[in-house]
Parts: structure tokens; C-alpha cells; sequence
């Protein structure tokens, strides 16, 4: 299956991963967050959780633009861990994400470089937990057709990297295609082409999708 390319990536599910450096323990808790509350409200309750804790360091980025961010560094020194934990978001073209990465001291000082690499590690072992998808906006389209046809469809849709979301069988097939918005005018005129006009075509409202790293395909 090709995938279209990225508008954005977002945390479908949310992650949580650990890493010890030095015997200090560096927890990461990263959460889906669509607005500033949403994340302002996920870092006050790892607070709360985490009470106990030294530090309790975050970044966010919120918007299909990444326009606004945020970072704190929580009493670290400055630019050594929430600075850094922004950068693996944006460099990782992460959207609508807060992460918050609780440190508990281990009685070992790191040094300013040590800390920076510390809280990214922490950052990318919790992304790497979490379910990460390419977000795209598009149209259903769902295609009626005889089996004829359907064979020589099937064929250049595999071609052209279209996303075939469903088929059903019956006196006719019904093939479900998930199209990019700047695609669809191509994938008329494609199948109109093939079909000789005689296929029937019903496209959906706009509506947002997803791949998952693992190319599961998960409507929004």
C-alpha cells in the first residue's frame, strides 16, 4: 500500500516509556493534545502523579502548522531539557503532541550535555511507544462496478498507489477508496477511462485519515 504524502504526524495512542542514565530515572508520558488546555491539563496532572519527583520537564506543539509550542525546563538548567524535548517534536514533524519527561535524581550530575541527550533519549523512547500516524485530509469514494472491470481496476489502483479501504461482493463489487483532495480529479478521469464511463461513483464529505508507522489505516 503507498501512502500520499504527509500533511502531518499525531499520537493516535498515547505512550509512556523509561530510561535510566547514571542512576537518574527519566520517565516520558506523551499525550495527543489539540489545544493548549488540553495540554496544560495533562502536565498538571503528571505533577500531581509524580509529586514526589525533582523535575517535571515539557514541550508541546499544538496546530497542523505547529504554530504554537511551548517548553519548559522546570528548574534544569536552562536549554538542557525542555528546548531539547521540543526539538525531537518538530524534528520528528510531530503535531497536536505534549510530552512531559519526569525526572527522579539519581545523585549523579549529568553536565548541561549529558542532560540534553538524556531528555531526548527519554522523548524518543516514548514516542517510539506510542502509535505515530501520518494524518491526511481526503474523500471516500465508493466505486460500483462489474467484475470485468474490477480486476482492471484493482490493477491500477495498486499502480497509481491508491489506498483501497474496502470491497464487497455481490451481483456487482462496491470497491471503497480512500483519496487524497489533491487526487480526485485524477482518479475520476482514471477510472471513468477503464470503465468506459459505466462505473457508478459516490464520494464522501472531506474527512481526515491516518497511516500508523505500521500502515494500519485509522479514520479520525
Amino acid at each position: 500500500m503507498s501512502v500520499p504524502d504527509t500533511a502531518c504526524r499525531i499520537i493516535c495512542h498515547s505512550g509512556q516509556a523509561e530510561i535510566t542514565e547514571k542512576k537518574s530515572r527519566f520517565i516520558a508520558n506523551i499525550i495527543p493534545a489539540a489545544s493548549e488546555e488540553e495540554a496544560s491539563a495533562f502536565i498538571a496532572e503528571i505533577r500531581k502523579r509524580y509529586w514526589d519527583a525533582r523535575h517535571n520537564c515539557f514541550a508541546y506543539v499544538i496546530g497542523d502548522n505547529q504554530e504554537l509550542t511551548r517548553c519548559s525546563d522546570d528548574g534544569e538548567p536552562a536549554q538542557t531539557a525542555g528546548r531539547p524535548m521540543l526539538d525531537v517534536l518538530l524534528n520528528e514533524k510531530i503535531h497536536n503532541a505534549c510530552v512531559v519527561v519526569t525526572r527522579y535524581f539519581g545523585g549523579v550530575l549529568l553536565g548541561t550535555g549529558g542532560l540534553v541527550r538524556a531528555y531526548q533519549s527519554a522523548v524518543s523512547a516514548g514516542l517510539a511507544a506510542c502509535t505515530v500516524a501520518d494524518k491526511r485530509t481526503g474523500r471516500r469514494l465508493v466505486i460500483d462496478t462489474d467484475y470485468t472491470s474490477y480486476g482492471r481496476l484493482q490493477y491500477l489502483f495498486a499502480q497509481k498507489g491508491l489506498t483501497v479501504f474496502d470491497t464487497q461482493f455481490s451481483e456487482n463489487v462496491q470497491i471503497t477508496l480512500l483519496v487524497p483532495l489533491s487526487d480526485i480529479t485524477s482518479t475520476e478521469k482514471l477510472i471513468a477511462d477503464s470503465t468506459s464511463g459505466s462505473a457508478g461513483l459516490t464520494w464522501s464529505e472531506p474527512i481526515s485519515y491516518a497511516f500508523s508507522d505500521t500502515q494500519e489505516i485509522i479514520l479520525l
